[in-house]
């Protein structure tokens, strides 16, 4: 249930990990993604407000603001972790960056009009966060017992 094949722990082969489909329905992911939907809709809230003055704010600021909202469960995540936890971050923040600069080149090309506006920046940043942190679920999981 929920674990890898071809691991056996008792015979001192590899470590047993979660399989990536309960790290995806995992605690960590599901809140980064309520985080950011939340994050989102005041971002939303906060530009209807500012239309109404003449200000609209700028996607990189919306994505910041997003991702920063959003990372707590991240940081939860590493904290709880068993140490060596460097290589589990250098593969989220890849992550991340692998899959926010390929949906922004991804929605810059299918939407030209949007390409000066940033809008690529904020849809890569929302699917990359969650992207990144099951990543760093998925390493920091610890090994089952048996």
């Amino acid at each position: 249930m929920g674990e890898e094949e071809g691991a056996e722990s008792d015979r001192g082969g590899a470590v047993r990990r979660s399989s990536w489909g309960t790290v995806l329905v995992s605690e960590p992911v599901v809140t980064t993604v309520w985080l950011e939907l939340v994050g989102l809709a005041v971002a939303g809230v906060a530009a209807l407000v500012g239309w109404l003055f003449g200000w609209l704010p700028e996607p990189a600021l919306v994505a910041t603001l997003v991702g920063m909202a959003s990372f707590g469960p991240a940081v939860e995540r590493y904290r709880a972790g068993r140490p060596p936890r460097g290589r589990a971050v250098a593969a989220a923040f890849l992550t991340l960056a692998t899959v926010a600069l390929s949906l922004a080149a991804a929605t810059n090309w299918a939407l030209p009009p949007t390409a000066d506006q940033g809008i690529g920046l904020v849809v890569g940043y929302v699917v990359g966060m969650p992207a990144g942190v099951a990543v760093l679920v998925r390493s920091l999981d610890p090994p089952d017992a048996g």
